[in-house]
């Protein structure tokens, strides 16, 4: 994995927040995390640098500005328009995803309650080659 990576992730859970570090901690030590709590703080952080995220996390159930919302202020931004955004949520159903890929989300990976199989999915996510990586129907949703 590439050296000193920095990794935005948006969630209004805690717990949420803790695991993910943890798995990211367990996957490369030299991944950094900077997370937010919501919509407009995402917003914030990507509009006033440093740190530059190579990649987003991005739940969708939030109060306030949910994930989607996010997503499309996100990649109404010209100068993010290309930023990988990876939806991470609990909800999975077609709709959502659907919602997910036509506001231009780059990936999506329904959370799972197991900390392995959360592992596994972050740790897949974090092996694309985001540079070359085209959304297709067939490779936009994570499958365990």
């Amino acid at each position: 994995m590439n050296n000193e990576l920095t990794i935005f992730y948006t969630d209004d859970d805690q717990e949420d927040i803790d695991f993910f570090r943890e798995i990211i901690d367990i996957i490369d030590t030299n991944v950094k995390v900077v997370t937010q709590r919501n919509g407009e703080e995402l917003l914030h952080a990507l509009n006033n640098p440093p740190p530059t995220p190579y990649l987003v996390f991005l739940d969708i159930n939030m109060p306030g500005m949910n994930g989607l919302e996010t997503l499309r202020r996100v990649r109404e931004s010209g100068k993010h328009k290309n930023l990988p955004v990876v939806m991470f949520s609990t909800s999975s159903d077609d709709i959502t995803i659907q919602q997910s890929k036509d506001l231009g989300a780059s990936f999506y990976v329904p959370k799972s309650g197991a900390f392995d199989k959360l592992k596994k999915s972050i740790e897949h996510t974090l092996k694309i080659n985001w540079d070359k990586f085209t959304v297709e129907t067939n490779n936009f949703v994570y499958f365990s």
